[in-house]
């Protein structure tokens, strides 16, 4: 390998409602600019005008686009926008979004005008070196899906059995699987994405909310992303990190975590007129006072050389008491962390193996023996 060392960051879930936006970045800005790519994902749509719609239980109000500058400022070059709140604020929300991006010089893919717009792969290259991206929500509600004649996201649609052998009514057990069809039309994208890219990375919006545990979809679904060609797959939604697997070679980040979070203030504005839904309320299910798990976080490293993936890590990182994301080292936090990282790996069985290295957390491309 005699080539240039690239580097592809990731991260998870941001969410800018807040004013003053280039301070919830501040402490993370300097790591961020030293990437070649680095995607995160745009949780809640930017827009100054539109109207709530109710789609999702609970509809965020937007962010404002001037909020946008500083995820640029921050290094970020492309954004992931299939979840479940890309609707949220109607066709506006999508549109000025998306154009807002774009005005920035920041690649899109997931969501769109129609279903064809929302399944375009985010392409970019450095240094002749291409890196694709395609990004799928798996957790509904299907008001967020894009059509041929309607805005939205693009999906995966996950359809769950309820079982319950004996005390009929009572507790069950849960089955998650893939319906065939989106599934294969998500193969189908990575297929036709696959010669035109030399780094394919699949992103899934997946997973229960606030729960760290794997639903028995998600290796499904990223299993067959890795099976249909992608080099590296990440994933979030459930607002907490979740455990690393290696699979056919390639890095699986079954969920990076949170990485901007929502105001608690603003929580419960969003909630209002809804709480009555909620059991329990909205404000104490995602409240960073809840619980440790929500305040973990990590950014996903993939150096490149000569077209590949030669190493993967990541940083751990904690959200602190500003809501601000900070980098961890190598140190007491740090490896707290690391070690919560390396119990959810092995509370899944996903036997991979980690090591530090400076500050980064090396995930060992093999599994163990």
């Amino acid at each position: 390998m005699n080539g240039k060392v690239l580097a592809l960051l990731g991260v998870g879930d941001i969410i800018l409602e807040k004013p003053n936006a280039d301070f919830y970045m501040s402490l993370v800005a300097p790591a961020l600019k030293k990437g070649d790519i680095v995607v995160g994902n745009g949780e809640i749509v930017f827009t100054d005008r539109g109207i709530p719609t109710f789609v999702e239980l609970f509809p965020s109000p937007g962010c404002p686009m001037v909020n946008m500058e500083a995820i640029a400022k921050a290094g970020f070059n492309v954004i992931t926008l299939a979840g479940n709140h890309i609707c949220d604020r109607g066709l506006p929300g999508v549109e000025d979004t998306i154009a807002g991006f774009k005005k920035l010089g920041i690649a899109v893919t997931g969501g769109g005008l129609n279903i064809d717009e929302a399944r375009t792969p985010a392409i970019l290259e450095r240094n002749g070196t291409r890196f694709g991206f395609l990004n799928y929500n798996c957790v509904g509600p299907m008001g967020q899906w894009a059509t041929r004649d309607k805005f939205g996201c693009a999906y995966v649609h996950i359809i769950s059995h309820y079982e319950t052998v004996t005390n009929f009514g009572g507790a069950c057990d849960v089955y998650t699987f893939a319906e065939p069809r989106s599934l294969k039309a998500m193969e189908n994208d990575i297929k036709k994405l696959r010669p035109l890219c030399d780094i394919l990375t699949v992103v899934f919006h997946k997973g229960v909310a606030i729960s760290n545990k794997l639903a028995m979809y998600e290796q499904q679904v990223s299993h067959a992303a890795v099976d249909a060609g992608a080099d590296l797959v990440m994933g979030h939604h459930a607002h907490m990190p979740k455990g690393i697997e290696v699979y056919s070679g390639k890095a699986i980040f079954h969920g990076l975590g949170q990485f901007v979070p929502v105001a608690i203030g603003l929580i419960g504005e969003r909630a209002k007129g809804y709480r009555e839904l909620a059991a329990p309320s909205i404000s104490d299910m995602y409240s960073l006072k809840q619980g440790p798990a929500t305040l973990k976080s990590m950014i996903a490293k993939c150096e490149v050389v000569d077209k590949k993936i030669s190493k993967v890590s990541y940083f751990p990182c904690l959200i602190n008491d500003k809501q601000q994301p900070e980098i961890l080292k190598n140190d007491a936090r740090g490896q707290q962390l690391a070690d919560y990282i390396n119990m959810l790996t092995q509370e899944e069985e996903l036997d991979t193996i980690y090591e530090w290295d400076g500050d980064e957390v090396v995930v060992q491309m093999q599994n163990r023996q």
